[in-house]
């Protein structure tokens, strides 16, 4: 009798086990389509419905062991009006049959005119009801609409769109050209309510523009003139954020310099020129790096507080049109430092004017060491820093140290060359 009983209970704990186990709910990879990037558009004609435009990759183009797949289109697109990028999933059905996963999202895309518009956030805090947009997906602002955008970003030699999206953004955040933007860091920024946020900026139009033989790095996405058979795209310089809205486009020189100055941020190469102090015509080639962290120190006691932040900085240097002996005489080197060291304490000086002239609010990140100033959270919202700024007084010095004068720093004497 009780090995009956034993039978029956071990019979009653294998049945969930057939029941249970399996895997019933189980997709395959070729039943989803997976969105890489998803733009974002305010339509002109309705204030309560946004603009969805879906770039959908192809996991089968390019493969070679899917057979016949390898012919099949890289990627698809799909545009239209819905409530929010939550319930679009499903609307995308009426054409696309398979299921939509935002699973491999790594960038949004906002057009520059809804990015300015008051109500932009309340569309972009979507994205954090949405369970499967990762917070380290990408924010970038668009100069045009994101429809046009996505259509005309056509790579050349990047056939998958992520893979070119990928290396375009980290090779503008290695070189300084654009800012890391991601969700995270826009959502604590606009909630600390203290500190600018920056923005990817990209466009796929070119603009008519006038060159600048005195500062070629000061331009953004779009000003950049160009010829040859490549890619319209192009990424340069960073959309400003004050509370969750964009008031402004910094260049390509500005965002570095927001670099320099910002503790939380690292350009691994930033290349860029110098006038030649020894001749004007002439502008010298350089690699900058830090040369260690900022020492930056914050006084909040005084009635206009403070803020004296040294940035060290190696320079090497890679070109020498003058054909002057940097590398063997000791004061032209001198010369050469202090040039070096005026020039960018210039450049860094102007936007820090501008951060407070025109902005209202640094983007550099310093709030993060003032809060630590403060006992207590209310001690530190009563003292209001995005208030106070504008008013405070910031020195900055800059460091330089010289490194490399490239790889071979003797060059020859031009009049013994034409002797």
């Amino acid at each position: 009798m009780k090995k009956q009983i034993n039978r029956g209970k071990i019979i009653i704990y294998l049945i969930p086990l057939f029941i249970l186990s399996g895997c019933w709910d189980q997709r395959e990879v070729e039943e989803f389509a997976y969105v890489i990037a998803m733009g974002i558009d305010k339509p002109k004609d309705d204030e309560n419905l946004i603009k969805i435009t879906y770039l959908i990759a192809n996991p089968e183009s390019g493969n070679a062991a899917s057979g016949g797949a390898g012919n099949e289109p890289p990627r698809e697109v799909i545009s239209f009006k819905t409530d929010d990028f939550v319930v679009s999933r499903n609307i995308a059905n009426t054409v696309i049959a398979k299921q939509i996963s935002y699973d491999l999202l790594r960038i949004l895309i906002v057009s520059e005119e809804f990015a300015r518009d008051e109500n932009f956030i309340r569309w972009i805090y979507d994205a954090t009801k949405e369970m499967e947009i990762r917070r380290d997906a990408k924010l970038m602002i668009t100069k045009e609409d994101t429809e046009k955008y996505i259509l005309n970003n056509q790579p050349k030699l990047e056939t998958r769109p992520h893979e070119y999206f990928q290396m375009i953004i980290e090779r503008g955040n290695e070189t300084g050209m654009t800012p890391t933007s991601d969700l995270t860091t826009f959502f604590r920024i606009t909630e600390a309510d203290a500190d600018l946020f920056l923005g990817i900026y990209s466009t796929t139009e070119k603009e008519e523009r006038s060159s600048n033989p005195i500062n070629p790095d000061n331009f953004k996405a779009g000003e950049f003139q160009y010829g040859g058979e490549t890619n319209n795209t192009q990424f340069a310089g960073s959309a400003v954020f004050k509370e969750g809205k964009m008031i402004d486009v910094l260049t390509i020189e500005e965002t570095r310099l927001t670099f320099m100055l910002n503790p939380t941020l690292t350009a691994q190469e930033i290349l860029t020129t110098f006038p030649d102090p020894f001749d004007e015509k002439y502008r010298i080639a350089t690699r900058l790096t830090k040369n260690g962290t900022e020492d930056i120190k914050i006084n909040t006691k005084k009635s206009t507080p403070s803020i004296d932040v040294n940035v060290p900085i190696l320079v090497e240097v890679l070109t020498n049109h003058s054909m002057e002996h940097y590398a063997k005489d000791s004061q032209k080197r001198k010369t050469l430092n202090k040039s070096f060291e005026q020039a960018l304490e210039k450049k860094l000086n102007e936007l820090i004017r501008k951060t407070q002239e025109e902005y209202k609010a640094d983007p550099f990140g310093w709030s993060l060491i003032a809060r630590k100033k403060f006992l207590t959270i209310p001690e530190w919202e009563a003292f209001d820093w995005m208030k106070k700024y504008p008013e405070m007084d910031i020195n900055i010095t800059v460091d330089v140290e010289l490194g490399k004068f490239g790889r071979q720093g003797d060059i020859p004497k031009l009049k013994e060359i034409r002797d």
